[in-house]
C-alpha cells in the first residue's frame, strides 16, 4: 500500500512512502489516502491531519504513470478524473484541519493534494508544478481547475500550466499559497502547529472550510476531459514518457 498512519499527540501523520518512485501515488495509494480520511473524521482524540512525502525529495511526484498504459477510450479519462476527484473531495471535505509539510517537489496530483490542505507548510527545498502540457498532454477535471485557480488565481494557474513552470518557496510564500517556509526541524514546526490547532474551536474550524469549499463552483466538463485523454497525443506522449 506504501501509506504509513501514525498518530502522534493530537494529530494523524499520513505519510506517502514510496522514494524510490518520488512517492507517485498508485490507485491503492488513493485508497488509502482515502481510509485515512475516515479514519481521522471517526477518531475524536485526532484533531489535526498532516500529510508528508517520505525521503525528502519529494511531497507527491503525481500519479504513477505507468497506469495510464491500460487507457484505451476517452471514457477512461473521464473515470480516471472522476476517481482522483472523489479521493480529492474527500480529502477537502475532511472535518479536521489539514496541514501539507512539503519537503521537495509536489509535482502533478501531489500539486493538488497539497493544495486540498488548509494549510500548507513548505521547506526551501520546496516546488510545486502541474506540468502536463510538456508530459503527458492529459488535463485536470474541472474540480481541480477551479480548486487550483481558487489557491492561486486563474492568471498565475494559466501561467504555471501553459509554461509547464514550477513554483518555488520564495513565490509560493509571497502569494500566499503556504504557510510558512521552515529550514529547521519542520517537522517539530508542524507539531506546534498542529498543537495550536487542536487548542482552537473544532466547530469554528470546520464550519469555516466547509464554507469556503461550498462557495467554490465547480462546473460541467467531461467533454474537455474526453478530448485530452482521447486524443493521439496524450497516448503517444505516456510511451515516451515511460520509454525516457
Amino acid at each position: 500500500m506504501t501509506v504509513d498512519y501514525e498518530v502522534r499527540g493530537p494529530a494523524a501523520w499520513l505519510t506517502f512512502n514510496r522514494p524510490e518512485a518520488h512517492n507517485a501515488m498508485t490507485f491503492a495509494m488513493y485508497d488509502a489516502l482515502v481510509k485515512a480520511c475516515e479514519r481521522v473524521d471517526a477518531d475524536d482524540d485526532v484533531r489535526v491531519l498532516v500529510l508528508r512525502g517520505a525521503g525528502g525529495r519529494a511531497f507527491v511526484a503525481g500519479t504513477d504513470i505507468r497506469q495510464f498504459t491500460a487507457f484505451e477510450t476517452p471514457e477512461d479519462g473521464v473515470e480516471y478524473e472522476r476517481r482522483i476527484d472523489a479521493v480529492l473531495d474527500r480529502l477537502e471535505a475532511v472535518k479536521k484541519p489539514t496541514v501539507a509539510l512539503v519537503d521537495g517537489f509536489a509535482m502533478g496530483s501531489g500539486f493538488a493534494i497539497a493544495a486540498c490542505c488548509d494549510l500548507r507548510v513548505i521547506t526551501p527545498s520546496a516546488t510545486f508544478g502541474m506540468p502536463i502540457a510538456r508530459t503527458v498532454g492529459n488535463c485536470l477535471s474541472m474540480g481541480n481547475y477551479a480548486r487550483l485557480a481558487s489557491a492561486l488565481g486563474v492568471p498565475r494557474l494559466k501561467d504555471v500550466i501553459f509554461r509547464a513552470r514550477p513554483i518555488e518557496a520564495e513565490e509560493a510564500l509571497a502569494i500566499g499559497f503556504v504557510s510558512a517556509v521552515v529550514e529547521d526541524d519542520p517537522e517539530r514546526y508542524v507539531s506546534d502547529l498542529c498543537e495550536t490547532l487542536a487548542d482552537h474551536s473544532p466547530t469554528t474550524l470546520w464550519v469555516t472550510k466547509e464554507a469556503l469549499r461550498r462557495g467554490r463552483v465547480v462546473p460541467e466538463g467531461d467533454d474537455l476531459i474526453r478530448e485530452a485523454y482521447g486524443s493521439e497525443g496524450f497516448r503517444r506522449n505516456v510511451q515516451r514518457f515511460l520509454n525516457r
